[in-house]
C-alpha cells in the first residue's frame, strides 16, 4: 500500500491548483472534519467537499470517510497526510532559505491563537501583526483562530509554525515555550438566570455548586477556586462560553476583559470576584526544532506588545 500512494503522490502534477487541494486537505485533516475547518478556510462545506472529490479523483485514492461516524482518514489518507506535511515543510524551508539569501524574510508563517484576543488589555496583538509586517512584508501570513487543543495537535503535526496559547496539559518534550501573559478568568451569570439578582452574601460555595456550568472542553473537570461545579456544557471557545451563559442557563467563567462590555451594558453579572477568579498563562510555542526567521520574528513582536515577564524563562 505504501509503495501504491507514493507512486500517485509522485505522479501528482504539483501546480498551484495541486497545492490548494492539499492545504484543503491538510486544514481538514488538522480540524478533524469538513465542518470544523470551515471558519479556518474561509469555504463552505460543500465546497471543501468539492476540493477533497478533486484531490481524490487526481490521486486515484479515497482519502477518508465521512458521514454520520464522523470524520475518520482512510490508511492511504494517512499516508498523503504525512507526505503533504513533509511537502509543505520542504516548501517553507525553500523559500525562508532563498528569502535569507537575498536578506529578506519571504516565504509562508501559520500562525495560531484562541479567541477573544482582540479585546485583551494586556496584549496588543494587532499592534504586534503590525510591527511584524513592517518588519516581513513580504511573507505570506496566514492566521487561525483555533481551540488550544487544535492549536496544540497543529503545533505537533507541522499545521502551525507558531501559536499563541494557554497552557494546555503537561509540558511536551517536543515543544518550546514562552510565557507572554496572564489572563485574569471570573465567573458569569447572565441577565435571568437564577443568580442574576442575588445578594453576594448568598452565594455559597453549595449555591454554585447547584448551577449549571459551562466549562471548557481542554479544561479537567474538577475543582476550580475551591467548588465543584456541575459541568452540564463544555465548548472550547470564549463565544461559545458566551453564548452559554446569555442563554440565561448556565453559569461560567469568561477572560475579565472579554466580559467587561456585557456587564457595562447589564447582560452579565460578576459572581462573588473575591473568591471566583483564576489566572490562565498564555505562552508562544514552536516546535523544538529551530524556528524559521519569520516565526522569531513574529514571536518577538508578540512579547515586546505585552507585559514584562523578566522572571519566567523558556522552557520545553
Amino acid at each position: 500500500m505504501i509503495n501504491k500512494v507514493r507512486h500517485r503522490i509522485l505522479n501528482l502534477s504539483l501546480g498551484d491548483a495541486e497545492l490548494r487541494l492539499l492545504r484543503v486537505f491538510a486544514s481538514v485533516v488538522q480540524h478533524g472534519g469538513f465542518s470544523a475547518a470551515q471558519s479556518s478556510l474561509g469555504m463552505t462545506q460543500a465546497t471543501i467537499s468539492t476540493h477533497m472529490r478533486h484531490l481524490e479523483e487526481r490521486l486515484g485514492l479515497r482519502l477518508c470517510s465521512r458521514g454520520r461516524s464522523g470524520f475518520l482518514l482512510t490508511d492511504e489518507g494517512r499516508l498523503v497526510y504525512e507526505a503533504t506535511l513533509d511537502l509543505f515543510g520542504s516548501l517553507e524551508k525553500f523559500q525562508s532559505r532563498v528569502g535569507e539569501a537575498q536578506g529578506e524574510l519571504t516565504g509562508s508563517l501559520t500562525f495560531g491563537t484562541v479567541d477573544a484576543m482582540i479585546t485583551n488589555r494586556d496584549l496588543d496583538l494587532q499592534g504586534a501583526l503590525a510591527a511584524f509586517h513592517r518588519q516581513a512584508p513580504r511573507v505570506h501570513l496566514e492566521i487561525d483562530v483555533a481551540a488550544p487543543q487544535v492549536l496544540h495537535q497543529g503545533l505537533l503535526n507541522g499545521g502551525y509554525q507558531i501559536v499563541l496559547m494557554p497552557t494546555v496539559g503537561s509540558a511536551t518534550p517536543h515543544l518550546r515555550t514562552q510565557p507572554v501573559f496572564s489572563e485574569v478568568q471570573k465567573l458569569y451569570c447572565a441577565q435571568g438566570h437564577p443568580l442574576f439578582d442575588l445578594p453576594d452574601d448568598a452565594l455559597t460555595d453549595a449555591v454554585l455548586e447547584a448551577q449549571s456550568f459551562a466549562g471548557r472542553t481542554y479544561m479537567l473537570t474538577e475543582t476550580i477556586c475551591g467548588v465543584n461545579f456541575h459541568w452540564a456544557a463544555a465548548t472550547p471557545h470564549m463565544e461559545g462560553t458566551l453564548l452559554l451563559l446569555l442563554s440565561g442557563a448556565y453559569i461560567g467563567f469568561l477572560p475579565d476583559h472579554y466580559a467587561d462590555e456585557w456587564v457595562r451594558n447589564g447582560r452579565l453579572r460578576l459572581l462573588a470576584p473575591e473568591r471566583m477568579t483564576f489566572e490562565d498563562m498564555f505562552h508562544i510555542a514552536h516546535p523544538r526544532s529551530k524556528p524559521s526567521r519569520a516565526a522569531e520574528t513574529l514571536a518577538q513582536a508578540i512579547l515586546a506588545s505585552a507585559p514584562r515577564l523578566d522572571s519566567m524563562a523558556i522552557s520545553g
